[in-house]
This record gives C-alpha cells, structure tokens and sequence, in this order.
C-alpha cells in the first residue's frame, strides 16, 4: 500500500507539472495561429496508450513516463521530421512567425513552471503558514551524528550562527545552507570561531552514511527493544532516559556518550515513565549496543509537547501570503541555481549525487499528505524551469538561445544548422539522462 500511495504521488506530480509546461508552449503557439500537431503527457514510441484528434492536434498519452511534448508544424524537434522542413514553408508554420512570437512559444513552458511554483507557495502560506523552530532557540547547540562532519570539525553542542556571512534565522535551513557553504560561524562553549568546509564537501556527505549535517538535539526516548534482548523486560516504548549511569542526560547524544566508555557493563538508569521517573538497569554489550531501538527524529507535535523546543506557528492573510510565497520561490531558485553550481564544478565531487527517476520518487513519502505532495511539486516545478533553461539544443534553452542570436544579429541560423545542433542537442541530453539514472543504479547496488 505504501508503495501504492509513493508511485500515486509520483505519478501525479509528473503528469501534473508535464502537462502545464507543454500548455506554456501550446497556448501562445495557438494565440500566434501556429500549427500544433500533437499534445502527449509521456511519449509514444512506437504506439500510444490513448489519443484522439480535436481540431488539428492529436491529443494523448504515451506509455513512456519519461516527459511530454508538444509537435509544433514547421519546428526542429526531437521528432527530426526533416520530410516537412524540405518543404516550402506555411504561413501556419512555427518558422514562419515572427522572431519574438517564436521566443515567447519557446519561454511559456518554463514561465509556466515558474508561475506554477510560486502559485503553490502563496497557496502553501495562506493554508498552512509556517511552522518552524527559530534558530536562536537552540540554546545548547546542534547534534553532530555523521563522521564526515566530525572530521571537518563540527561538534555536537555547536551553535551554527551564519553560513557565508549570513545569518541562519530558522533551524529547517541550516542543512541545506551548510551543504552549499564555504564558511560556517560557529560558538563554542561561549567562544565564537569560523569552520572552512572543504570545496569537496559535497562529495564527502555522499560517501559517508547517510545522515544530515546537522540534527536537532532530543531525549533519548524508547521506541522498542529488540525482542528476546536483555533488556526488553526493563524497558517500555515511550520510556524517556533522564539519568544514566548516575549522570543527568537530556539528549539522547548524552547516552550514547556515556554507553561508549561502558561497554560490557550493567549500569543503572532512570527513564520518565507516565509522568513519574522509574529506576532500572541496563545492559550495554561489548560492542557498545543496548538493543534499544530509539527515536532519531521527532515531529513538531512531539517536540512542542516535550518542551524541548518552542515551535513557532505563523499564519498569514490571503494578502500576506503573496509576499511570504514569493520570497520562498525566490529563496528555492536560488538554492537550485547554487546547487546547478555545485554540479558544474567538478572540484565539489556533487555530480556524484545528482539523481534519476528514481531519486524523484524516492522524495515522496510513504503517507499521502497534501502539504508535502504540493511543497515537492513546487519544488520540482522549479527544477524543471531551470533544466529546460539550460542551453542545451535539444532543450528549450537551447531554441531560447538561437532565438535571441536572430533577434540579435538579424540572420537566422539554416534549418541545416539546427538539425545538426538539435542531433547534438540530443545526444547531450540522453547522455544526461542516463548519467542520472545510472547513478540511481549505482547507488541502489552499493546501498546509498
């Protein structure tokens, strides 16, 4: 069933944001009475799932869920209908408009993405508004649960005050700041100082285990104890351990500390159980394990009633939330961009985590839940924008720019040069593609 729900999201979000991008190119190709011959969500090599034939477009779904498109008359595409291009042009014909009708039919699929994306943040703000924990409330520093991280520096109990000079307000942007980070301010036992994170950072996070850069520090409480462990009689899920081995801990950091210089002991703890603090022993194995399965993370709705943290909920108008979700589309493009950065740069080793398919639906969680199916949405509408903006041929950034060198230079490229850039164009694209997902691939074999 969770599988179900996972491949329903997927679905949904891709057909959604493939079928937008291509009306961006349709609706001005019509406005500007350009020919559109077909209109597919997923492409129809060979045959088609379902079509059918409204005044002049073939409209349908292909059973390949790799994109869409949209078959404009007269256009070089990924069709390659060389056939129809040898012929006179037609004053329906897409090389037959003028330049900048030409340039807007090109720009409206990623205007729509764009458009699309900061709709659903204003949407997001007005009905769910925030939800976050402030930065500054983190009064005894963040949990460093990752080696990568250790070895450059960090330590649990850290304060991080500002990525690149800029200050950090709410703890949810810390990782994806740090991971894009040169700098990292930090206080320390009361003591401020600066960490240099190596240009190959990115690249280390993802050859280590599989743990952000930094946690929220929470009470060990007890899930579960492995069954027919040692300590499956002393111990009930929900336990909280206050006290081990005679110390006061309030972070589940500070028992797994103290659990490394016991090994092979029994030691006396006390966990809060319904309200009251209930003594018991524990056994802790040669290797340093309880057999304990405890929580790594925690929601905000347990966080808030633990106190650990005060949560802080904002709401806004529908006229506050115009500007709330714009600033966040305008925070989310230029993290990606950074990102897009980062990938280009051989030296930060981030190539290496760029992701297929697979990575895609891997985001989606194993619940349906509309706050996070519309938040990925956005998300991915974005990405989308910013790929096709890439000038690459056989993309819409690529058309983009031998429309603006016409538009510039007043000469238009030859339909041979085109067709030539677009066969490049193509096989960039698929190189791309299956370097994405090869890596997928990779790393569900060496089980990253």
């Amino acid at each position: 069933m969770e599988l179900l729900i996972k491949l329903s999201q997927f679905l949904l979000s891709l057909s959604l944001l493939i079928i937008l991008h291509e009306l961006g190119h349709f609706i001005p190709a019509k406005l500007f009475k350009t020919r559109v011959e077909k209109f597919y969500l997923f492409f129809d090599v060979k045959y088609s799932l379902f079509k059918k034939t409204f005044r002049g477009t073939e409209y349908g779904i292909g059973w390949l869920p790799l994109g869409g498109y949209v078959k404009i008359s007269g256009m070089i595409d990924e069709s390659m209908d060389t056939e129809a291009m040898a012929q006179p042009p037609q004053p329906w014909e897409f090389r037959s408009k003028p330049a900048w009708q030409r340039l807007i039919i090109m720009l409206g699929g990623v205007t729509v993405n764009f458009i699309l994306a900061f709709i659903i943040y204003i949407g997001m703000a007005w009905m769910y508004g925030d939800l976050y924990i402030n930065n500054s409330d983190i009064k005894d520093g963040v949990w460093i649960n990752n080696p990568v991280v250790e070895k450059i520096g960090f330590k649990t109990g850290d304060k991080i005050l500002a990525v690149d000079g800029e200050e950090v307000k709410q703890f949810h942007d810390l990782n994806a700041k740090l991971f894009l980070g040169s700098t990292v301010d930090i206080e320390r036992n009361g003591v401020k100082q600066t960490i240099d994170l190596p240009v190959n950072f990115i690249d280390k996070m993802f050859q280590g285990e599989k743990a952000p850069v930094v946690e929220l520090r929470i009470p060990f409480i007890i899930v579960e104890a492995q069954e027919n462990s040692v300590n499956a009689k002393a111990v009930q899920p929900k336990d909280i351990v206050v006290n081990f081995n005679g110390k006061e801990v309030q972070y589940a950091d500070e028992v797994l500390a103290e659990v490394n210089r016991v090994k092979g002991q029994t030691v006396p703890a006390i966990v809060k159980r319904d309200g009251k603090q209930v003594p018991i022993n524990l056994k802790v194995s040669d290797s340093a394990t309880m057999s304990i399965i405890y929580a790594g993370r925690l929601p905000a709705d347990n966080i808030e009633k633990l106190g650990t943290y005060p949560i802080q909920r904002q709401t806004y108008s529908f006229a506050e939330s115009f500007g709330v979700g714009i600033d966040k589309g305008i925070d989310e493009l230029v993290s990606y961009g950074g990102q897009l950065k980062a990938i280009f740069n051989p030296k930060t080793g981030a190539y290496k985590g760029v992701g297929g398919f697979k990575a895609i639906f891997d985001i989606f969680p194993e619940h349906w839940s509309w706050q996070t199916f519309w938040n990925i949405t956005a998300l991915l509408s974005i990405m989308l924008g910013v790929m096709n903006l890439l000038p690459i041929p056989a993309l819409d950034g690529g058309h983009v720019l031998f429309l603006l060198y016409e538009i510039v230079s007043g000469k238009k490229p030859s339909d041979k040069f085109l067709e030539k850039a677009q066969v490049v164009g193509f096989v960039i694209l698929i190189a791309l593609v299956l370097f994405a997902n090869g890596n997928d691939i990779y790393r569900a074999i060496i089980g990253r």
